[in-house]
C-alpha cells in the first residue's frame, strides 16, 4: 500500500509537503494567480532542480485544465497569440542550453527585469496613464522569449506572463482563464522533453501526481470561492503584489 501511495519512497514528511504544493497549485491556478511560485524552492529543495520541475509540471498542466474548463468563457485568444511563437523558441532554446545555464544569473536578471517592469505599471496605475512601453511589439516579444525560457528551465514563468497580462488590464476571470489556457499550450509541450529527453518525469513521478490530484482539485475548488467574493480592484493588488514577492523570491 506504501507504495501505491508513496511511489518515490520518500520520507512521509517529504510527501506531505508535496501534497501542500498541490494544494497550493490547485488554489494558484482556479484564482489566487502566481501564489504557487513559493512550490517552486520548496520542491526543488526537496527533490533537487531538475526532477522538482518534473513533479511539479503535471500539478501545473491539472490545475490548468481544471481553471480553463471553469473560465473558458471568458478566454481571450488574441493575448495569448501575441506570446506563443515567442515562448516557443524560449523553450526551444532553454531545451537545449538550458544545462549549461548559470541558475543564479539567470534568476537575478530575470527577477530585475520583473521588478523594474511591475515598478512602472504601478507608476502608471497611480498616474491612471493609459499606453505607453507595454503596447509595444518589443515588450510582447521580450517577455514571450524570456517566459518561454523560464518555464523550461524551472516552471518559473508565471510572474513573467502573469505581469504581461496585467498590462493588458483584464478583468480577473479574463486574467485567469486566459493565462490558464497560455499554460496549459506551453506545460503540455514540455512533457515530452521532461520525460525523453531530460528524465524528470517518470513513472513514478507520474503515479505521486495522482495520488495527489484530490488535493489540487480541492485547492482548485477553494480558489474558485475566493475569486468570487475578492473585488477587482483588491484583486489586482493581490497580483501585483505577487508578482512582485515572487520576482524578490528569484534572488534566493
Amino acid at each position: 500500500m506504501a507504495d501505491i501511495i508513496n511511489p518515490l519512497q520518500s520520507d512521509w514528511l517529504t510527501w506531505g509537503i508535496t501534497l501542500f504544493c498541490a494544494f497550493v497549485s490547485g488554489i494558484s491556478k482556479s484564482g489566487l494567480k502566481g501564489f504557487a511560485m513559493i512550490n517552486i524552492p520548496i520542491l526543488a529543495h526537496l527533490y533537487g532542480g531538475m526532477a522538482s520541475a518534473g513533479i511539479l509540471l503535471p500539478f501545473l498542466i491539472f490545475g490548468d485544465l481544471f481553471a480553463l474548463i471553469v473560465y473558458r468563457k471568458k478566454m481571450e485568444w488574441s493575448y495569448i497569440s501575441k506570446l506563443l511563437p515567442w515562448a516557443l523558441i524560449g523553450i526551444t532554446v532553454a531545451t537545449f542550453t538550458g544545462k549549461y545555464v548559470s541558475d543564479d544569473q539567470f534568476r537575478f536578471t530575470i527577477a530585475i527585469a520583473i521588478l523594474v517592469c511591475l515598478a512602472i505599471i504601478i507608476y502608471k496605475d497611480i498616474k491612471k496613464e493609459e499606453g505607453g512601453f507595454t503596447e509595444k511589439k518589443w515588450f510582447s516579444t521580450s517577455l514571450g522569449l524570456s517566459g518561454g525560457f523560464a518555464t523550461m528551465i524551472g516552471n518559473a514563468a508565471g510572474p513573467i506572463f502573469n505581469l504581461y497580462l496585467m498590462t493588458m488590464r483584464l478583468p480577473k476571470e479574463t486574467f485567469i482563464a486566459t493565462g490558464a489556457a497560455f499554460y496549459l499550450l506551453l506545460n503540455t509541450l514540455k512533457v515530452p522533453i521532461h520525460a525523453f529527453y531530460w528524465h524528470s518525469i517518470t513513472w513514478q513521478t507520474i503515479q505521486l501526481n495522482f495520488v495527489l490530484l484530490p488535493a489540487l482539485l480541492a485547492g482548485a475548488f477553494l480558489g474558485k470561492r475566493l475569486v468570487k467574493i475578492i473585488p477587482e480592484k483588491a484583486y489586482r493588488r493581490f497580483v501585483i503584489v505577487v508578482i512582485g514577492l515572487s520576482a524578490i523570491m528569484l534572488f534566493f
